[in-house]
């Protein structure tokens, strides 16, 4: 047992460490499956753990994959740029109100897709919009870095917006429409005070009064890429693009009600999930005639195998006896009463998450508790307050969740410099303050409303 914990300990070490590293820009799966052959190869995890592990993930898996299919899609429909023109219309010259915009846009495109999948539309949205209002770097960091903690902690109020938050749901035995109906009120208030605190920190580096655009960011778009006797889209006004922008938001949005409807009735969501990607992915077809093959290059795949790795290398480290030590600590903690647990648990799947990252540290979380023998309710308002810690405790370090981790390779890619002074300037401040209010606001929620 000894050589199992110290093996399966040195290649989750070793596995992470080269995640937050990422030299060459490796992508994440790439050391999360070879530590996985490893565990594998030592025999620590069986046939039928893999199995166990195939039957977890893979709704989860297909479910987020298929609404990062969804906005690959809209890239192609020029969302990117229409949505960036209609952020500086709005914003009307103010740059307090292009905060707002960001706040709100930021948190809709997570609630839409998710949180991975709204920091790959929102973060180019917003280098796109920054550089063509000529704003400088130290004016451009508030809005890219509250954005991207807004869309990146807006993955709480609903476990589909996460896969990690997917995969635990099925691990507690929770529908996604009870998590919605415990979560969203408390995490959605939280998010509003997390809005608002932010924007009482960054207020004095936002500009008042915002420069004129260089140039039409949205007819660039559609005069770049689609040629009037191509596409009809190409050739209608602003006004009926904005229209049919809406058009395809609406149908994203019924399609995001349709799964709650579906974990109600007991219907796999991922079905309705791949229905959707399927149906929007048709009528791309319709209207600009293009080729539904690109999708299977854009769409990351990888996502497949980062979540099955990480979690061979999590049952790795639950076979190996780490589950037993957990539970041993954690079950005091826990007897205390809710209360207490809710804010202790987590508090301790944050600090964990911004030592070892989100997905290993709400997984290795949500398994302890399935070991303690909780009432459900208890059971599930524990599991909730770990989500709390992976999804908002876990900013306080830009190495926390891999959305963040994401974000920052987008930066560079941009040549945009964001230092961790930079973001520690408002995350020590906001991130710990906003997670405790959180927590407070879920057990009172579950107190009034579930007890």
């Amino acid at each position: 047992m000894t050589f199992e914990i110290g093996m399966t300990i040195l290649v989750f070490s070793l596995t992470m460490l080269v995640i937050f590293w990422r030299p060459r820009g490796i992508n994440e799966a790439w050391p999360a499956s070879i530590g996985a052959v490893l565990i594998l190869l030592t025999g620590i995890v069986s046939r039928e753990d893999i199995f166990d592990i195939i039957s977890k993930i893979g709704g989860a898996s297909i479910t987020i994959i298929s609404t990062i299919v969804m906005a690959v899609i809209l890239e192609s429909f020029g969302f990117f740029h229409w949505s960036a023109a209609r952020l500086a219309t709005l914003s009307k010259g103010s740059g307090y109100r292009l905060y707002w915009n960001i706040q709100l846009l930021c948190f809709l495109m997570t609630l839409l897709f998710n949180n991975d999948g709204s920091i790959l539309i929102t973060t180019p949205i917003l280098i796109m919009l920054t550089k063509n209002l000529r704003l400088k770097p130290h004016e451009q960091i508030p809005y890219l870095l509250s954005g991207a903690l807004i869309a990146t902690a807006a993955s709480t109020p609903i476990g589909v917006s996460n896969i990690v938050n997917l995969i635990g749901l099925k691990i507690v035995d929770m529908t996604l429409y009870m998590q919605t109906a415990m979560m969203f009120v408390p995490a959605t208030l939280g998010l509003l005070f997390m809005s608002g605190l932010m924007f009482m920190v960054v207020r004095n580096h936002l500009p008042k009064k915002l420069p004129i655009s260089s140039y039409d960011i949205e007819e660039m778009f559609f005069i770049k890429n689609f040629h009037p006797l191509k596409s009809s889209i190409s050739v209608e006004t602003k006004r009926k693009r904005t229209i049919f922008m809406l058009k395809v938001l609406i149908f994203v949005f019924i399609m995001r009600c349709l799964l709650f409807v579906a974990s109600f009735f007991s219907i796999p969501i991922e079905i309705v999930a791949v229905l959707g990607s399927l149906a929007l992915l048709i009528w791309r077809w319709y209207h600009i005639r293009t080729n539904p093959v690109d999708i299977l290059k854009k769409t990351p795949w990888h996502i497949f195998v980062f979540a099955f790795s990480m979690y061979v290398i999590i049952y790795g480290l639950q076979n190996a006896g780490l589950t037993d030590i957990l539970v041993g600590i954690c079950e005091p903690i826990v007897n205390q009463g809710l209360f207490y647990a809710s804010l202790v648990m987590g508090g301790l799947v944050s600090v964990l998450s911004n030592i070892f990252n989100n997905h290993p540290a709400l997984m290795i979380g949500t398994i302890t508790l399935t070991q303690m023998g909780l009432e459900p309710l208890t059971l599930k308002t524990i599991y909730l307050a770990n989500i709390i810690g992976s999804d908002m405790g876990a900013l306080l370090l830009p190495i926390g969740t891999l959305a963040s981790l994401i974000w920052m390779h987008i930066l560079r890619q941009h040549k945009i410099q964001i230092t961790w002074k930079d973001y520690l300037s408002v995350s020590i401040v906001v991130i710990p303050l906003t997670t405790i209010v959180t927590l407070l606001l879920l057990f009172y929620w579950v107190d009034m409303f579930f007890s």
